[in-house]
């Protein structure tokens, strides 16, 4: 058999709010490596489930306790046993998900990332407090405590992401170079995203700029340098 990673993510807390592909797969997960911040209540329902359960928070460990999390994925795989890497929130945001992500592909261990309730959008919700409005936030910008002290420096490195923009990707591109951004910025245009025909296409604001092309909705575009870390194979190039 062979053995394969999930990289889950468990929502803001709530048990309730995981997803039920999250929650299919911690049942049938072989092995569970979870962090501090799945919260206590999906902590207890990690350890009622009698599978192998490991703490891994990194607690002030960083890189060492990564090179361990590393190095267990890597031993179960081997062993042909079902791995799901347990994180807070979604593990696309503030996750740290980079690091295993390069792990996983040098080593050829096959994985897939699984979506969770972000604590960006499921916070505020539970709050009543609504993050977009057509007069008071037409955007959202987030983020992490520790970048918190420079502004500029962190816009200008930060990932931009631009929801329902399938029909105008060209338009805004363009929009976006006139605001600064360098032609050569990479950009992700994702087709009808986690359905079974989710189409991924690669560009560069340039190119994409040049075309008047459109894609099917729903779509978003991704504009960053984290495109580089799209799968080559599962992509299309424009």
């Amino acid at each position: 058999m062979e053995g394969k990673v999930y990289i889950v993510g468990a929502g803001p807390g709530d048990p309730e709010l995981l997803t039920l592909k999250a929650y299919r797969l911690l049942k049938e997960a072989d092995v569970i490596l979870y962090d501090r911040l799945v919260g206590e209540e999906i902590t207890k329902l990690v350890q009622s489930l009698g599978k192998t359960a490991i703490y891994v928070g990194k607690d002030g460990k960083g890189k060492e306790r990564q090179i361990e999390i590393n190095n267990l994925m890597k031993k179960f795989v081997e062993e042909g046993k079902k791995v799901l890497r347990l994180k807070g929130g979604d593990p696309t945001v503030f996750g740290r998900l980079w690091e295993e992500i390069e792990f996983l592909k040098a080593n050829k261990i096959p994985f897939e990332v699984i979506p969770g309730v972000s604590s960006v959008n499921g916070v505020p919700a539970c709050a009543k407090i609504p993050l977009t409005h057509p007069k008071y936030g037409r955007g959202i910008v987030v983020i992490g405590g520790k970048e918190v002290g420079d502004y500029e420096e962190t816009l200008r490195n930060s990932t931009l992401v631009v929801l329902m923009s399938g029909i105008s990707a060209s338009e805004i591109s363009r929009n976006l170079i006139k605001s600064g951004f360098k032609e050569e910025t990479k950009v992700a245009v994702i087709q009808r995203g986690s359905l079974k025909d989710q189409k991924v296409f690669v560009s560069t604001l340039g190119k994409l700029s040049s075309l008047e092309k459109s894609f099917e909705s729903p779509a978003l575009m991704v504009v960053g340098d984290v495109v580089h870390f799209v799968e080559k194979y599962n992509c299309l190039e424009i």
